[in-house]
């Protein structure tokens, strides 16, 4: 067996069915899962549909470069929507389709460390998504956490990593809107990063598939991609943006995603996804085509989650100090209380399900950035996420 998978630590749901293990909830409650970031509003009709007239695809391979169509779309959807110059995106060199983004954010470290190096670094936010230390793992690499504090607006704090560690850094994983806080990048910010990257010859891997769920229409996040064309990186140089259908479209179950950047990249990217096997099957690509074609269902799933924020924070108890994000779907909230005990309690007195913030993150000898915080996914219906803050006012007024 691979030694590097006794590295791996338990999943974070893993941990948390650990701490409800032999806690029984009251069963007049009906239970409310805030706790898994699955997307739980309606797929859009006419990606179903378009999905369902093309299983005739299914008697045909796909090809691991995708569809033209597909690779269109997608180099059309990101030059709207970063407002970059027609020219500069080649929907031929400069994209992929991946099967989701966890999947081509895994792959993607698989296909990039050089295990041979003396002190092979993979640098990522903290807390952070799992994937992104499982594949720096099992790549080789030794991870290098960034703590993600609110005096630096929960950003990976760049100035806390000395030269040397820049010099070892192959890889960075962001996430950009940020899971669990829902911070965004500033411009500046990753223009900072992308200047790193090119005087330590690292890549960026930059996790966008919340980027498209924020409260401002006329203020979307910033994207590695259109950051890095507007400083003059056309090549987009040691760049690289993960983007899903999951959150966007509402389509988790589809496996549909994208990434672009760098050519370079992208074509050694490509021979490794060969011989990975992970195509996007016929008929999801052509769903996939239309979904990336359309954003009128986009505008409308922004809506429904601005009405879930407006409500749940206008309910919420300031007990919990919580914050409207940034972006995304999360509330990244204090507890009076212990994460662990609060999650412990919530879900054993009101059948409430949240995420204790320390799962999601490391103690690397500062402390774990995560302790005292919880996540609560707003996904349910509107109903549910406030019968929920209405709980979660009731144990709060209990402690």
């Amino acid at each position: 067996m691979n030694k590097d998978l006794s590295l791996l630590q338990p999943y974070p749901f893993e941990k948390l069915v650990q701490l409800k293990e032999n806690l029984h909830p009251p069963a007049q409650l009906d239970h409310i899962a805030l706790s898994i970031g699955e997307p739980r509003h309606p797929a859009p009709r006419f990606v179903v549909e378009n999905l369902i007239a093309h299983l005739h695809q299914l008697s045909t391979y796909p090809g691991t470069r995708g569809k033209d169509e597909l690779r269109q779309a997608i180099a059309n959807w990101l030059t709207t929507r970063y407002s970059m110059a027609q020219d500069v995106l080649d929907a031929e060199v400069n994209l992929l389709p991946v099967s989701g983004t966890r999947e081509g954010l895994f792959a993607i470290a698989q296909c990039i460390i050089d295990r041979t190096a003396s002190n092979p670094l993979v640098f990522m936010p903290n807390p952070f998504y799992q994937i992104y230390e499982g594949a720096a793992v099992l790549a080789g690499a030794s991870p290098r956490y960034l703590d993600c504090l609110p005096e630096k607006d929960f950003l990976p704090d760049l100035d806390q990593v000395d030269p040397q560690e820049w010099s070892d850094c192959q890889m960075i994983y962001i996430c950009n809107p940020g899971n669990p806080t829902g911070s965004v990048m500033s411009r500046q910010y990753l223009e900072q990063l992308i200047e790193l990257a090119h005087r330590h010859d690292f890549v960026i891997a930059s996790d966008e598939c919340y980027s498209e769920i924020y409260f401002e229409e006329n203020n979307p996040p910033p994207g590695l991609l259109g950051v890095a064309a507007g400083m003059g990186n056309d090549s987009f140089r040691h760049c690289l943006a993960f983007h899903s259908l999951s959150k966007r479209s509402n389509l988790p179950g589809l496996r549909s995603g994208f990434v672009a950047g760098d050519a370079q990249i992208i074509e050694k990217f490509l021979l490794y996804r060969t011989y990975h096997g992970c195509a996007l099957p016929p008929a999801t690509q052509t769903a996939s085509t239309v979904a990336w074609s359309d954003e009128a269902h986009v505008v409308e799933n922004r809506n429904l989650y601005r009405q879930k924020f407006e409500q749940v924070l206008a309910l919420l108890s300031d007990t919990l100090a919580p914050q409207k994000p940034q972006a995304g779907f999360y509330l990244w909230a204090k507890t009076p209380i212990s994460d662990t005990e609060f999650a412990q309690r919530l879900y054993a007195e009101q059948n409430v399900t949240v995420l204790p913030g320390r799962f999601l993150a490391r103690d690397h000898g500062e402390g774990n950035p995560g302790e005292n915080r919880v996540r609560m996914a707003l996904v349910a219906p509107l109903d549910e996420c406030l019968d929920a803050a209405k709980r979660i006012n009731s144990l709060l007024a209990a402690l």
